[in-house]
């Protein structure tokens, strides 16, 4: 699939903004009218609307479906330039033979952004990396709510960092390069040199900095599965907030999802989400099923196929976020991925190059980041700066550290090809989908007008109809075989309504009935999650 984006006029230099990103998700429902739906599910309390794209011809509704979410975290501006770029590429290919099909028996629900308050951070005055909504907070529980934001120090439009030098500190410079701090280790003799903290001020002379600034509640950690009670960004309970409230609503009543796509913080592609039997031990599961490891390992094994980027760092889950909310609570197959990840860093082999850089013997990531950065030309670091602060009076005081977003966010030149690759990605696995199939269908005349029809029900995908962990959920739908008879005609054996308890990928299920009558009978068999197969038979 080889397609390419065309932007409009002004976006095509940096991710979007809300605005931007709006007027590519209305460009595509009036480029697409036949196959695009757009609709906004909620405004939230920042006034956004929190926007889904229906992709799909016929009943979609009953076709197998993906759902692709992007700004699970409102830092990862990423997340939702793949999402939105996954729907673009997808519909630029849609008069080709193979992207025409699968929309024709696919149905994609795209979520371009989820946390569209927090992301207007990175277009802000003052940037800083943000993840929580417009709801006002009292985050440090002291009655007052926002009272101790960020302050921009240096004026340099950017929240980083203060080191603090101290007899008490517990950060020291890292030996392969002084900008890096990193915690001292006392068993190895190392003593710290500086307090680490964010750059501003004690306004409520707590002793603390910054720890009640502006907003809210954060999407990707205040979903049901693990919530993180008493947790800043959580809120008092889960779900509390219009976007999450709006988007679960939506999904639950999408029974045809059989697979979610998360671009977040969590990564379950590059590395498989595995089976480990310790932690479904007790009542709750707190690891996926063992049956569902295979599938899982399926859509990984899809993912490192297309996307060309190796040596993914660590990526483990948050408490209360979307990805596991989608596999434990919502009962699909649940994948996510950062989507872009720095390239590991090799030293230069020429002698001039090797002596430039000391040797990193820890493999410190922040060290290797800012190499790699460094190389590629690209300005992701603030060097540390003496200020006068008010709450160090007479000590030394710095602002500096990396830049907010950089981390999270590739060079915008590189999100072309990444979402080109992760649009690969998606198809592939949409292709893989469970799908109903009736084969070997037979009819056979018997005494005093009675036929026997027989017939074998088939998962012809790849994905299992319904995933183990959905076994008792009931709002998944299990695989119904159904008999319509007409006006005399009578089902002698067999039962009208068969529930399957699932359809494995490849599985078939043999089933035969005895129905005494002339005439038309209509068999239907399927789940919305694996499509619909009707047929009639003639008696």
């Amino acid at each position: 699939m080889v397609i390419t984006i065309v932007f409009s006029e002004g976006m095509s230099q940096g991710y979007n903004d809300y605005a931007q990103l709006s007027q590519r998700v209305k460009a595509l429902e009036t480029a697409n009218p036949a196959l695009v739906k757009l609709q906004s599910l909620t405004k939230t309390l920042g006034g956004k609307d929190i926007w889904v794209l229906e992709i799909g011809l016929g009943d979609r509704a009953n076709h197998p479906a993906v759902a692709v979410v992007g700004g699970v975290e409102g830092y990862h501006l990423l997340g939702s330039a793949l999402a939105v770029g996954f729907a673009e590429k997808l519909l630029a290919g849609a008069k080709t033979d193979s992207i025409k099909n699968l929309l024709a028996s696919t149905t994609f629900y795209v979520f371009p952004c989820v946390s569209p308050d927090a992301a207007e951070q990175y277009f802000a005055k003052i940037k800083y990396e943000r993840s929580a909504n417009a709801s006002p907070t009292d985050d440090d529980r002291d009655g007052k709510l926002n009272e101790d934001p960020f302050e921009d120090l240096n004026n340099d439009g950017l929240i980083t960092w203060l080191r603090v030098e101290d007899a008490t500190g517990k950060w020291k410079t890292h030996p392969a390069d002084p900008r890096i701090l990193v915690l001292a280790n006392p068993e190895k003799g190392e003593k710290g040199k500086y307090i680490l903290t964010t750059e501003g001020i004690d306004n409520d002379k707590d002793g603390k900095a910054n720890e009640d600034g502006e907003g809210g509640i954060q999407f990707n950690k205040s979903l049901t599965f693990d919530f993180p009670y008493f947790t800043p960004g959580a809120g008092e309970g889960p779900v509390t907030e219009l976007e999450n409230r709006a988007v679960l609503d939506y999904l639950f009543e999408r029974f045809n999802i059989f697979s979610v796509v998360t671009f977040g913080p969590a990564n379950t592609l590059s590395d498989s989400w595995k089976f480990d039997r310790s932690k479904n031990a007790g009542r709750v599961p707190q690891g996926i099923l063992e049956n569902d490891a295979k599938p899982m390992k399926l859509g990984s094994d899809l993912y490192k196929k297309t996307i060309t980027a190796k040596d993914a760092p660590a990526a483990p889950f948050q408490k209360g976020d979307f990805a596991q909310w989608a596999y434990f609570h919502y009962g699909r197959f649940s994948f996510s991925t950062p989507g872009w990840w720095a390239p590991k860093f090799e030293v230069p082999k020429d002698t001039a190059q090797v002596k430039k850089y000391k040797v990193n013997e820890d493999k410190n990531t922040d060290v290797d980041f800012l190499r790699w950065a460094e190389k590629e030309g690209e300005d992701v670091f603030v060097n540390w700066t003496k200020i006068n602060h008010p709450d160090f009076a007479g000590k030394n005081v710095e602002v500096g550290g990396f830049k907010p977003f950089v981390k999270s966010n590739p060079p915008y030149k590189l999100v072309d090809k990444l979402a080109g690759e992760h649009a690969k990605f998606i198809v592939s696995l949409a292709k893989q989908k469970p799908e109903i199939d009736i084969v070997n269908l037979k009819t056979e005349p018997l005494d005093n007008g009675v036929s026997r029809i027989t017939l074998t029900v088939q998962n012809k995908g790849l994905f299992p109809a319904v995933a183990d962990i959905a076994k008792n959920n009931y709002w998944v739908k299990l695989v119904k075989v159904q008999v319509g008879v007409a006006e005399g005609q009578t089902i002698v054996s067999g039962n009208k309504i068969t529930l399957l308890p699932n359809l494995e990928a490849g599985e078939t299920k043999e089933m035969s009935w005895l129905i005494k009558g002339k005439g038309k009978v209509a068999i239907e068999a399927g789940a919305p999650q694996m499509g619909i197969k009707k047929l009639e038979i003639n008696l």
